[in-house]
């Protein structure tokens, strides 16, 4: 009894063997669409390519008649595309909170920068720089704040690196700029 078994277990996994495993490579393929959707390809990127490799792989097995490999690939293609999302998740939540992080922060440096600004007593031409800096400095803070609200943290982030930078560069030229306009009295 216990060979029948044996041999009828053995038959039928060399029966699913000699078709395609179409219906794990279509969940292979919804896993990578779903982990598409949820950012991989830019959150988790390594990971998201070596799910699409391993269903590349899969196809490649199925057109050389090999259903083992197929099914194997396929299985890997899901397995990963599952941890790509789950990556991207967790890479868009660390990315949110680094933009909420750094829009802060050049928020703060735009504040500093204007009361410096208004507390100078550099030369009108002088403060034209800073002026500018700081319109600059403004403007990309709004469009990082934008890009926040439309879920484009990374770009958020990018925004701002350069125009915090310039804005510190501007406070500390003008902490070391010669102060020669006269101080405004109080009435």
């Amino acid at each position: 009894m216990r060979r029948v078994c044996l041999l009828l277990c053995c038959l039928l996994f060399a029966a699913r063997c000699s078709e395609p495993p179409q219906k794990e490579i279509d969940r292979a393929q919804g896993a990578i669409d779903a982990a598409r959707a949820a950012g991989a390809e830019q959150y988790a990127a390594a990971e998201f390519a070596e799910a699409q490799t391993a269903l590349q792989q899969s196809h490649d097995a199925v057109n050389q008649r090999d259903y083992r490999l197929a099914l194997s690939r396929a299985l890997d293609a899901s397995q990963r595309a599952q941890d790509a999302a789950r990556q991207a998740a967790e890479g868009q939540a660390k990315s949110r909170s680094s933009a909420e992080v750094d829009i802060h922060s050049a928020a703060t440096t735009v504040q500093q920068l204007q009361s410096k600004i208004a507390a100078s007593r550099a030369p009108d031409a002088d403060l034209k720089a800073a002026q500018q800096t700081l319109t600059d400095g403004q403007r990309t803070l709004q469009e990082a704040r934008s890009a926040l609200a439309a879920g484009k943290y990374l770009d958020a982030r990018e925004r701002l690196k350069d125009s915090v930078a310039r804005m510190n560069a501007q406070m500390l030229a003008m902490d070391e700029a010669p102060r020669s306009r006269p101080a405004k009295r109080r009435r």
